[in-house]
């Protein structure tokens, strides 16, 4: 009888807890949006942009920490990642101009990078069998969506009694303390012997040849757009635009009983929705075509964020909001990661899956900056709404092309 790989591997379960830990605090970063902004008082745009900064970092460290991981070995890069992330933290804490915060944000965005997706999900992908990979990375990706769960919420709970400098060290000490996991970070090499012998030139030159690889790269671009935005803004956005709240209903019951709770709440709803609608998304992934679910995610991402924004924003529609957009929310990381590996194999997934996740990054950077930026100049959140949801229809439409049949490697 023929022995069936296990899903639940030491190295998944060490990979959820990196990822969940580094995604809490990422997630937190619009909870300190407002305190910051009133302490110094900054426009607006100024905090916004050192969001913005660390997102561009991120993105742009990803293919570097995937090369690294790739070259030198895993564990050495998430160390790396790990240092700049606690550096980033400690020394935004000191910062008191926007300057330096944004300075400092460069060196949290390759802390996530080198502790983030690209690198965690490469190591889950390798170790993982080919009937368990869409599901494996699917759990690895959930697991970020818990770490927003409780993030946003555990920023805002230790803000009531800290200040916001004395979080961020403390948040400094969380990361560090993510290493204590990385023992069990051992992941076997399962690249096919063509695999091995293809060369990371081979590989990317390959791919960037392929127009499928293109039109993979473009459509992750809104995704990290509508993410980002709503990460950094949306407690903001709440917190001004929302109605307000019955002191006498669920909410309240609940003890949310202002606006900006809500906001911060409204954050741990989505994702804690996107924990189902990135496991079910793995699942489908091993099952139907990887293209036309994209698709159909950011149809239904435009579809829940045009209706949000034409709709009076009641507490109530912040609630349904946030758990629509949550359940599509990641679902699109283990479908476009798992599209990567099918294509161009798993041995150098961590370049190749960074490389598209620069397109997601340049996306948070927009989506954070331009926030900020429209915020400053309408007072409102409603113009830059409407760029997301134009880029989200976008992304729908872009998928459909791409040919999910593995290119043929070149000959030698």
């Amino acid at each position: 009888m023929e022995h069936k790989a296990p899903l639940i591997t030491p190295v998944l379960i060490a990979g959820c807890l990196i990822i969940m830990t580094g995604f809490a605090i990422r997630a937190s970063f619009g909870v300190f949006q407002i305190p910051i902004a009133d302490e110094f008082g900054w426009a607006r745009s100024d905090f916004s942009l050192a969001i913005a900064i660390q997102n561009l970092a991120w993105g742009i460290g990803q293919p570097i920490f995937g090369a690294i991981a790739e070259k030198i070995g895993d564990r050495k890069a998430i160390i790396m990642g790990a240092l700049f992330y606690a550096a980033g933290l400690l020394l935004s804490a000191g910062a008191t101009t926007p300057e330096a915060h944004q300075f400092y944000e460069i060196l949290v965005g390759f802390g996530i990078a080198g502790t983030g997706f690209g690198v965690i999900l490469a190591v889950v992908g390798r170790a993982a069998s080919a009937e368990n990979r869409s599901m494996a990375l699917a759990i690895a990706t959930a697991a970020g969506s818990a770490g927003q769960v409780f993030g946003a919420p555990l920023a805002a709970y230790l803000l009531g009694f800290m200040t916001w400098q004395s979080t961020f060290v403390a948040f400094a000490g969380m990361i560090m303390a993510t290493l204590l996991v990385l023992p069990m970070m051992r992941s076997p090499a399962r690249a096919s012997k063509a695999e091995l012998e293809e060369s990371m030139g081979t590989i990317l030159i390959r791919a960037f040849k392929d127009p499928s690889y293109t039109l993979i790269f473009l459509g992750f671009f809104s995704c990290g757009y509508q993410l980002a935005f709503v990460t950094a803004h949306f407690p903001a956005l709440v917190t001004e635009m929302c109605g307000p709240l019955d002191q006498g209903g669920l909410l309240a019951g609940l003890g949310i009983t202002t606006t900006s709770r809500l906001g911060a709440v409204a954050i741990s709803l989505i994702g804690l929705a996107n924990i189902g609608g990135t496991l079910l998304a793995g699942w489908a992934g091993n099952r139907y075509s990887k293209k036309y679910l994209l698709a159909g995610i950011y149809t239904g991402r435009t579809v829940i964020a045009a209706l949000f924004i034409l709709l009076p924003i009641t507490p109530l529609s912040v609630v349904l909001f946030s758990v629509g957009m949550g359940s599509l929310w990641l679902a699109t990381v283990p479908l476009t990661s798992g599209l990567v590996a099918h294509l161009y194999g798993i041995r150098y997934m961590g370049t190749l899956y960074g490389i598209v996740f620069f397109s997601h990054q340049l996306g948070s950077f927009l989506g954070v900056w331009l926030g900020g930026k429209l915020y400053d100049i309408y007072g409102t959140y409603t113009h830059v709404w409407w760029v997301g949801v134009a880029i989200g229809a976008f992304s729908a439409i872009v998928h459909l092309p791409i040919k999910e049949n593995r290119p043929a490697p070149a000959p030698a």
